[in-house]
């Protein structure tokens, strides 16, 4: 049987992607499954993992997807807001927001467990950085004398008291 060649590798990519977003967006990422995404995309399995190491690779280019879109909403709420006490918190509600509006995708973002051999990329963790920064640039301003480290270091306590630890 000859291989089929209607998409290109990056227009299966991006098939793929979408397809697998709206099966979370309607069943919750525990009703994911590469099947279910090959025939959304009238392509075998077989096919799908030539584009994704496997389901879990998949479901990090959702979730890095996922991290872009929140990402972007906090950058812009934050482009009017000129009170550091007044824009920490606008970070927050758009984000309390985000979570609310699509809790399938953001709730995938935090609850999917990688196998222990998964070692997770760079590009991933720059995605991860991104969002601490956020939250450190919106302290910085509040932080009075308290060093960089000090700083970090609160943004991720804060973090993990919005998600618990």
């Amino acid at each position: 049987m000859a291989r089929r060649s209607d998409h290109s590798r990056e227009e299966l990519r991006e098939m793929a992607l979408s397809a697998a977003e709206q099966i979370v967006v309607e069943q919750g990422f525990e009703g994911l499954s590469a099947r279910k995404v090959a025939a959304a995309i009238g392509y075998t399995v077989g096919t799908l993992y030539l584009v994704f190491e496997n389901l879990d690779d998949l479901i990090l280019h959702i979730n890095a997807r996922t991290l872009d879109r929140l990402h972007t909403r906090m950058t812009a709420s934050q482009a009017q807001c000129n009170d550091a006490s007044n824009c920490l918190l606008q970070l927050g509600q758009v984000y309390i927001h985000f979570a609310d509006e699509d809790p399938h995708r953001w709730a995938m973002v935090f609850e999917h467990r990688f196998s222990e051999d998964q070692v997770v990329p760079a590009w991933y963790q720059e995605k991860i950085a991104r969002m601490f920064a956020l939250v450190e640039e919106g302290l910085e301003p509040l932080a009075g004398q308290h060093t960089h480290d000090e700083i970090t270091q609160a943004a991720r306590a804060l973090w993990g008291g919005v998600h618990g630890i």
